[in-house]
C-alpha cells in the first residue's frame, strides 16, 4: 500500500528491478473505503444465540461530528482517563454523562473510530459476556457488513441483554457470533453509507496553464479550495480536494492538458461520505459495493 499512484508504481518498480528480477503481474490499484451510518437505527435489533437461550438488543448511531478525527489523531482514546475523556465528550459532543463512563471499547484493533457502549440497566452477568461482546465488536468493525471494509464513526449501544442463568450456556461460542450478527443488523438499520478517502492536492503551474488544471480537476470530481500566486514567481498554487478513486492516471492527464507545466502533489486529507444509498443498485454507493463484492 502507498499514498498515491506514483508511490505504488515506484515501490513495484523497485520490487521488480532491484529485489526480484522477475515479471510481476499486477491488477489496477484498489481504493479502501470505510463504512459508516448516518442516522440512529430505525429499531432496536435483536439476535438470538445458536442455543436460543441468550438475546442481545443493540442500536447504532453516528458518533458525532469531528469525534472520529479526534480518535484517529489519538486525542481521545481507550487509554485516556475516563473522567477527563467523559468531560470532553459531554462538553464538546453532548453525550450523556452515564454513557461516557460505560464505554466498553474502541474498534477495530482497540483504537479505531467506533465505540461500544453498555447502556443496560440492572442486567446480571454483564461482566461475564463483556469479553465476548468486545471480540465480536472488534471483528465486526474490522469487516463491515456491506463490503467487509472497516467501519468508522459508528457508536454501538447495547440496550438490553437476556442471558441464560447457567454459565455454560453463555460462553464465547454462543455470544460472539450472536453479537457480531446484531452489530451488523444495527449498522444496516441505521441508514448505512460508504466513506471514500480524499486527497488534498497541491498543484503548481504557471498562469497560462491554469485552464488545463481546472479542466482536469472538473472531469475528476475535484473541488478547488484556494488559488494563490507564489510571491515573486510567475507560478500559481492551487489547492484542491481530489477523491482517491479518481486519482489514477491523474498526473499523466494533468501533464497532458498543461503541456507538462503543472506539478501535482497529493497527500491524504480526510474521509468524505458518498451520496447515495448502498441499497439502491443504481446509486454510486450501490455500484461500488457491488464491485467490491465481485472482487
Amino acid at each position: 500500500s502507498g499514498c498515491g499512484e506514483l508511490h505504488v508504481e515506484i515501490c513495484l518498480h523497485d520490487l521488480e528491478t532491484e529485489f526480484t528480477n522477475i515479471q510481476i503481474i499486477k491488477s489496477d490499484p484498489i481504493v479502501t473505503y470505510k463504512e459508516t451510518v448516518s442516522e440512529l437505527s430505525s429499531q432496536i435489533c435483536m439476535s438470538k444465540s445458536p442455543n436460543k437461550h441468550n438475546r442481545l438488543y443493540v442500536q447504532s448511531e453516528p458518533l458525532g461530528e469531528g469525534l472520529a478525527d479526534l480518535i484517529e489523531n489519538n486525542q481521545i482514546g481507550p487509554r485516556d482517563d475516563p473522567k477527563i475523556r467523559g468531560k470532553r465528550l459531554v462538553e464538546e459532543f453532548d453525550w450523556n454523562k452515564q454513557d461516557t463512563l460505560r464505554i466498553w471499547s474502541f474498534g477495530p484493533d482497540n483504537t479505531g473510530a467506533n465505540i461500544l457502549i453498555d447502556k443496560t440497566v440492572g442486567v446480571q452477568y454483564m461482566g461475564e459476556i463483556k469479553d465476548s461482546m468486545d471480540s465480536a465488536f472488534q471483528w465486526a468493525t474490522k469487516e463491515g457488513v456491506m463490503s467487509e471494509e472497516n467501519m468508522r464513526n459508528i457508536r454501538m449501544n447495547i440496550m438490553d441483554v437476556h442471558l441464560h442463568g447457567d454459565a455454560i450456556h453463555r460462553g464465547g461460542g454462543q455470544i460472539i457470533p450472536t453479537a457480531r450478527r446484531v452489530y451488523y443488523a444495527a449498522e444496516l438499520t441505521a441508514e448505512p453509507r460508504l466513506l471514500e478517502p480524499i486527497f488534498l492536492c497541491e498543484i503548481t503551474a504557471p498562469q497560462d496553464a491554469m485552464g488545463g488544471v481546472y479542466n482536469c480537476l472538473n472531469t475528476r470530481r475535484g473541488i478547488v479550495n484556494e488559488e494563490e500566486n507564489i510571491a515573486g514567481t510567475p507560478m500559481n498554487l492551487v489547492k484542491a480536494y481530489l477523491p482517491v478513486a479518481e486519482s489514477f492516471g491523474f498526473t499523466a492527464h494533468l501533464r497532458g492538458l498543461t503541456a507538462g507545466q503543472a506539478f501535482p502533489q497529493c497527500v491524504f486529507s480526510h474521509w468524505s461520505m458518498i451520496n447515495g444509498d448502498p441499497f439502491e443498485k443504481e446509486s454510486k454507493a450501490g455500484v461500488i459495493v457491488a464491485e467490491i463484492r465481485k472482487r
